[in-house]
């Protein structure tokens, strides 16, 4: 992994580290709210802004005191003040959800950087064409197979016996920087640069892994990595977290917040390499 961490700098803020904003969570899915907004900020990010709903946010509020949050008819007010925008984790594909997805979509200014996660994929994946016609120009979609299928319109097995072929295909389709979750991670850019994860192992076969990488890809993106090293590096780093939480706990009793609790451990591994 050629990528560098951010540099952090002596006279600095929480500003100068970057805002995320994150659309996340549903009632009856706070978990994925709570571990794509921390880990933004483990990763260094300085700002991350929740919105969601009452529910999530009591739900979250109770775990950590580290986030802003805000009201999901509130986002709009904040979009211009982030740096990033990520939407989908736990979000779920109800009335609510749609509308939110499509008016972030059309509010959303074309350079600002932007991550499709889960349901927002989900979401996507029944209205392509909504999507396509705004010609976004900075966005990551970090889809599992089942999910890349759905934006394929195509069988599982498809994806699954070609992956890279797969990540070429949605990242010319939608111009975006897909990360295609596997064993073997492969993050693909429209341009066609390409990257093989070569960290992480079965122990992270658990509900809400993916919430956390979406969360540190953003955190890394909002301190000013390009986004297709901030998806590399953030990629690297969390299979490389869930190799020290096998090692520290057995590949059985991973669990997603355990990936964000060894962040710091991955951070000073590869600060020296």
């Amino acid at each position: 992994m050629d990528y560098k961490l951010p540099k952090r700098i002596e006279n600095s803020n929480k500003g100068t580290y970057g805002k995320v904003l994150n659309i996340a969570g549903s009632d009856y899915m706070p978990g994925a709210a709570y571990l794509s907004s921390v880990s933004t900020l483990k990763v260094g990010c300085g700002y991350c802004f929740l919105a969601s709903t009452e529910r999530v946010i009591d739900s979250v509020a109770a775990q950590t005191s580290n986030l802003v949050f805000l009201s999901r008819k509130d986002i709009l007010k904040h979009l211009s003040e982030c740096n990033v925008v990520e939407i989908g984790c736990g979000l779920s594909q109800d009335s609510d959800a749609i509308d939110i997805f499509q008016t972030v979509i059309e509010s959303l200014q074309k350079h600002l950087p932007l991550i499709i996660d889960a349901d927002g994929l989900n979401i996507l994946s029944k209205m392509p064409e909504f999507f396509t016609s705004k010609k976004l120009i900075n966005v990551i979609f970090t889809p599992h197979p089942k999910e890349a299928s759905r934006l394929l319109d195509c069988a599982l097995d498809e994806v699954l016996n070609d992956t890279e072929k797969a990540a070429e295909k949605i990242s010319k389709i939608y111009n975006a920087i897909t990360v295609l979750k596997t064993h073997k991670t492969v993050v693909i850019s429209p341009d066609g640069r390409k990257y093989i994860n070569t960290t992480g192992n079965n122990s992270m076969a658990k509900a809400g892994s993916g919430d956390v990488l979406t969360g540190m890809i953003a955190g890394l993106a909002a301190q000013g990595m390009n986004l297709y090293e901030a998806s590399a590096l953030g990629v690297y780093l969390h299979g490389l977290c869930g190799d020290i939480a096998a090692e520290n706990l057995t590949a059985y009793s991973v669990m997603a917040q355990d990936l964000i609790n060894f962040i710091p451990e991955a951070i000073k591994k590869i600060r020296f390499i």
